[in-house]
């Protein structure tokens, strides 16, 4: 894969920015190794066992009518587990110390999974010879103030999926 040298560097940057990070790992949501920051953890097993958990996931957003899945939270007694989208075939699982700031690690963690969405979904369509599926809107716009809006609950979608989009 061309874009592992990139991705990699992207996790690097991620741990560097959040201290508590204790490994990152980008994976196809298969559950095969992209690339992976992960001393003293199999990245393999981290790999498989995040497909495993994105497939429940992604069953449960569907069933329950909350749309594609972004993230995916676990929190054990010594840390957090979090999984983001990345892009429409990738994942980014990240481990954490409990005592990190979570919504800080959403944030990076966000941001990373976008970035790195961009770089495989790139690498997929150039070796597909064409242009992405879906492209992958940035976080936010300079300049334009975001808001929320109320939202109705959508009815279940049959085709579940990861996504990265805002």
């Amino acid at each position: 894969m061309a874009a592992e040298p990139e991705i990699l560097d992207e996790l690097r940057r991620l741990r560097a920015r959040v201290p508590q990070l204790t490994g990152a790992l980008a994976a196809s949501v298969d559950g095969l190794v992209l690339a992976h920051d992960t001393p003293g953890v199999e990245p393999e097993s981290v790999a498989a066992l995040t497909a495993t958990a994105l497939g429940v996931a992604v069953r449960m957003s569907d069933v329950t009518g909350q749309g594609d899945l972004r993230e995916l939270l676990v929190r054990g007694v010594h840390g957090y587990v979090a999984t983001y989208a990345a892009g429409r075939t990738a994942v980014l699982t990240l481990l954490a110390q409990d005592r990190v700031n979570v919504g800080r690690l959403h944030l990076e963690g966000r941001r990373a999974g976008a970035r790195i969405g961009e770089l495989v979904d790139a690498e997929a369509a150039d070796a597909s010879g064409g242009a992405p599926a879906k492209a992958v809107k940035p976080a936010t716009r300079a300049g334009t103030a975001r808001t929320r809006t109320t939202r109705a609950p959508r009815a279940t979608a049959t085709n579940a999926r990861t996504t990265t989009d805002s």
